[in-house]
């Protein structure tokens, strides 16, 4: 008899109580996400995406941007292989789907995510990386997907996501020889956002959730759930879509105020940042 796979990851929407592999905090607006299995590199099990589907799920109603970031010396080393046990094809694609709830609900929830990346971002862990909105590299990470040189193939999204930042070429390279890319490779290739010196990467993470969480709701929830699809649109599907957000967005009453504070001059000039 084939072992029973939860393929379908518990979905929940209530309050989450307890966190055996997560850990979260607020800061202001911001809610700090932790993976907290260090021991395991924070290796993803999926009592531990079960968690993340908990969080993400039962956000309270005040956070405005999370901060996803992982404890000890690595954010994810990816897919905790002993549980990768005899699964039938059947039972692997229903499993495989079950991550792929979880992590569009991350990268299609409510509120923007930062991921704040060091260490070994790796299989999963790149497959999780990649569902936030904004990642933050420090120095001395570095990403693989050994998937190829396990024999088996990606499962939470990858195949989906990673080439949408470094092409699917680059991926492709990645899984037939092991490649492994740099933090200031990753950078250059598209993977991170941002590329902070080691130990910086938190506060960063944290500097941007905080610009993030000042934004409009209607023009973050555009960001986040209009743009992703508008760039996959048609040029004339995509400018209708365009023009639908755009007119939603400024008639919020949100939008009248930013802009009467602007017009009067209360509220600040673009300025260059350093």
């Amino acid at each position: 008899m084939q072992p029973q796979v939860s393929n379908a990851l518990p979905r929940t929407d209530k309050p989450v109580k307890k966190l055996a592999y997560l850990k979260f905090q607020r800061h202001g607006d911001i809610g700090m996400l932790t993976l907290n299995r260090p021991a395991k590199r924070n290796a993803l099990s999926d009592a531990m995406v079960a968690e993340l589907d908990a969080c993400f799920g039962a956000l309270p109603g005040d956070v405005k941007a999370v901060v996803l970031h992982g404890a000890g010396k690595h954010f994810c080393a990816g897919l905790d292989l002993a549980e990768l046990a005899n699964r039938s094809a059947a039972e692997g694609a229903a499993h495989s789907r079950g991550w792929h709830r979880v992590f569009e609900r991350i990268q299609f929830g409510r509120v923007p995510v930062v991921a704040v990346l060091h260490g070994a971002v790796v299989g999963g862990g790149l497959e999780l990386a990649s569902t936030a909105h904004l990642r933050v590299a420090e120095a001395g990470t570095f990403y693989a997907l050994p998937e190829g040189q396990r024999g088996i193939f990606v499962g939470g999204g990858a195949s989906v996501r990673v080439p949408r930042l470094i092409g699917a070429a680059r991926m492709a390279d990645m899984m037939f020889t092991g490649r492994v890319y740099s933090a200031e490779e990753g950078q250059a290739a598209g993977i991170s956002t941002y590329l902070v010196p080691a130990g910086k990467g938190l506060a960063k993470g944290i500097e941007l959730a905080e610009r993030i969480a000042g934004n409009a709701p209607a023009t973050n929830f555009a960001l986040m759930h209009a743009l992703p699809r508008i760039a996959e649109l048609g040029q004339d599907a995509g400018l209708l879509m365009e023009s639908l957000m755009a007119g939603i967005a400024q008639s919020e009453p949100e939008a009248k105020r930013r802009m009467t504070d602007f017009l009067e001059k209360r509220a600040s000039k673009v300025k260059r940042r350093g």
